[in-house]
């Protein structure tokens, strides 16, 4: 059966006080629409439709990036769940199949979840997706029979008998395609808000002799984001979850709630992370590395074996080959840092290729930037870029090739020579008293002055 998914991100989300849509805030340094259609891919759809709103050209730019299969369409005005979902409605034309309507504020639902509402749809026309909710507070009940959903009641207008009931109601839903819209043809607003409301397919379903069905999950994957504690609250809930499969698959995280996570961190098994590690999105750790404390990481690639920080940060682009060593306030852009090579102190490699083997001395700077444009600098395997280099690309250091320590490198240095490039040193002889007396002079005068 074909699966297409609805993606309801129109809402303005007042409460998050912010120019930004509610659905691009991030968790985890990904808009928290991006978990939700991480979600839902899981059931490999044929089509994914966005329904956007309040700023909808931020969104569409988003899920662009996102899914560039996705479909956005705009919902004018927020006239309820009903009628935002109607909206997807010619973007489907042609569409046979189960449609899932997801929320792009509810980011947590789990594959399985989302597997086994399509599961229930072998038994029923209509599926809810409900929960045990631990304080049900103003949830609407989900009334069942059986397997049977007799309907869904809002709290204001649940008897005490109802209001006991602790299965409430996500939102989320899958219906056929045909049947969801031809009931919602039927949904009117006659409620104080005046909107048009996806529950009431329940009851239209139920009128029309259709079978009608609730699957449970944890409350945990229903939770809904409207402010920012709440984000505050989603992010915890994220890395809490990240950091857990982490240790079971196998890395050490020697102080787990100090390491923060982002959407698409890969770690591998034998890896060991050491305190206060923040990671952007985009990098992969393989098997065996060691980051250490107070290192940040983002669009990187750090193979087995190598060695990072302690304070080091690894910008987009880095790749770091095997057993290579970066160390105490060392920043790597855009660079391939080769086999065992070293960057050990205090340097700044951006826009570069390190050999094999090649050891980079404390305080070397790549001067990779003319005002303009960027250029590359090139070192071979086996050299010895001597403490203080500076290496104005564009530029090459050969194989075997070594700086002087405090050299300025404004020329290719073939393979195995060495580069030197700086003033001769020359002393004066009692020369700093004297200066040192003049300038305590001066700074009396000015101050009597």
């Amino acid at each position: 059966m074909s699966t297409a998914l609805v993606i309801l991100a129109a809402g303005k989300g007042t409460r998050m006080n912010s120019d930004l849509p509610k659905v691009l805030h991030p968790i985890a340094q990904a808009p928290m629409l991006e978990h939700a259609m991480a979600a839902g891919r899981a059931l490999d759809p044929d089509r994914t439709v966005v329904v956007a709103g309040h700023e909808a050209e931020k969104v569409r730019a988003a899920v662009a990036e996102i899914d560039e299969t996705a479909t956005v369409v705009l919902q004018d005005e927020q006239l309820g769940t009903g009628h935002a979902v109607l909206q997807a409605r010619a973007a489907l034309e042609g569409f046979a199949g189960d449609v899932v309507v997801l929320y792009g504020d509810t980011p947590f639902v789990s594959e399985e979840t989302l597997e086994r509402m399509i599961e229930a749809r072998s038994r029923a026309d209509l599926v809810i997706l409900g929960f045990e909710a631990a304080d049900p507070a103003r949830y609407g009940r989900l009334v069942m029979q059986g397997e049977s959903l007799e309907k869904i009641v809002e709290y204001k207008d649940a008897s005490g008998a109802e209001r006991a009931i602790s299965f409430c109601n996500s939102g989320l839903m899958a219906c056929d395609a045909e049947v969801m819209f031809r009931l919602l043809e039927r949904v009117g607003n006659d409620n104080a808000a005046g909107e048009y409301y996806l529950t009431d397919l329940v009851e239209l379903a139920r009128t029309d002799g259709l079978r009608v069905t609730a699957v449970s999950c944890a409350e945990a994957e229903t939770l809904g984001i409207n402010s920012r504690s709440d984000l505050a609250t989603a992010d915890a809930v994220f890395q809490a979850r990240a950091r857990a499969a982490l240790l079971d698959l196998g890395v050490t995280l020697m102080a787990p709630d100090t390491v923060y996570l982002a959407f698409d961190t890969y770690i591998g098994r034998d890896a060991v992370i050491e305190p206060n590690v923040v990671f952007g999105p985009g990098v992969t750790v393989e098997s065996g590395a060691l980051i250490r404390a107070f290192s940040h990481l983002e669009g990187c690639h750090v193979s087995r074996g190598a060695k990072v920080g302690p304070y080091a940060r690894l910008r987009p682009g880095t790749e770091l080959a095997e057993d290579t060593h970066v160390g105490n306030f060392v920043e790597i852009k855009n660079a391939e840092i080769a086999e065992g090579a070293k960057v050990n102190h205090l340097s700044y490699i951006g826009d570069a290729t390190v050999g094999k083997g090649t050891n980079i001395g404390a305080g070397t700077i790549t001067c990779n930037y003319d005002g303009v444009m960027k250029h590359r600098t090139e070192i071979g395997a086996r050299a010895f870029i001597g403490s203080n280099t500076c290496l104005v690309a564009p530029v090459r250091v050969g194989n075997e090739a070594m700086t002087a320590t405090g050299a300025v490198i404004t020329r290719n240095v073939d393979d195995g020579d060495l580069a030197i490039a700086r003033v001769e040193q020359t002393n004066k002889p009692g020369r700093a008293r004297k200066l040192m007396d003049m300038l305590r002079a001066k700074k009396a005068r000015m101050s009597k002055g």
